[in-house]
C-alpha cells in the first residue's frame, strides 16, 4: 500500500510530450517507487471544464495516502473548480504552476474554465493551502499570477524570473526543483539550472 500518491495535470494543447518537465517528473517519481497518476486529459485542444473536472475526480478516486497534486497552466484553474465543489480539501498538497491570467479566458477554447465566478479567498482551505509557482514574464498571465491568484488565495509564491510559461519552449524539460518539492514540501521552487 502506498503512503502517498501524486497526480500530475497538464494544460491546454498538451499531449504529455516527453520533453516536458511534467513527463520527467512522472518518470523520476516512479523510479523512486511512488504511485503516480499522469492522465491525458480529454480533448486537450478543445477542453471542456466538465470533461476535465470529471477526469480529475476519477483520478482522485484512485489515489491513496497523502494526495499530492501538481498542476500546470489550465489544469491549475480546472483544479480550483474541483476544489470549489468540495466541502473538504481534495488533496493534502497542491502545486499550481503558471496558471493562465484573466485575459486568457477571452480565448474561446478555454473560456469555459474562467475563474471569474470563483471566490479565491474562500478556496484556500478547500485547495489545501496550495503553493504557487509563476514567472515574472508569463505571456499567458500578463496580469501576474502572484497578483491574480497568489494574493487572493494567500498562497506561498515562488517567483521564477524570466521563466516564461514554465514550459518546454522556456527551457523547462527536467526541473530538479519540482521533484525536490514533491519529496519535501519545505523546498522552495527554483528556476531550472
Amino acid at each position: 500500500m502506498w503512503n502517498r500518491s501524486f497526480l500530475i495535470l497538464h494544460g491546454v494543447e498538451n499531449r504529455r510530450p516527453a520533453e516536458h518537465w511534467q513527463h520527467d517528473l512522472a518518470l523520476r517519481l516512479r523510479e523512486r517507487g511512488e504511485q503516480v497518476f499522469y492522465p491525458q486529459l480529454p480533448d486537450p485542444d478543445r477542453p471542456t471544464l466538465r470533461g476535465w473536472t470529471g477526469a480529475v475526480e476519477a483520478e482522485l478516486g484512485m489515489m491513496r495516502g497523502e494526495r499530492v497534486v501538481v498542476c500546470h497552466s489550465l489544469a491549475c484553474v480546472a483544479w480550483l473548480h474541483v476544489a470549489a465543489d468540495r466541502a473538504e480539501p481534495p488533496a493534502d498538497r497542491v502545486l499550481l504552476v503558471a496558471p493562465p491570467g484573466p485575459s486568457v479566458f477571452d480565448w474561446d477554447a478555454v473560456a469555459g474554465f474562467t475563474p471569474a465566478g470563483l471566490d479565491l479567498k474562500a478556496l484556500r482551505p478547500a485547495a489545501a493551502a496550495p503553493r504557487l509557482v509563476c514567472s515574472d514574464g508569463d505571456p499567458y498571465c500578463p496580469e501576474g499570477a502572484a497578483d491574480a491568484y497568489g494574493e487572493p488565495m494567500g498562497c506561498e509564491v515562488d517567483l521564477l524570473p524570466g521563466a516564461g510559461h514554465i514550459a518546454v519552449p522556456d527551457g523547462y524539460g527536467p526541473w530538479p526543483s519540482v521533484l525536490e518539492w514533491c519529496l519535501d514540501p519545505s523546498v522552495r521552487l527554483a528556476p531550472r539550472p
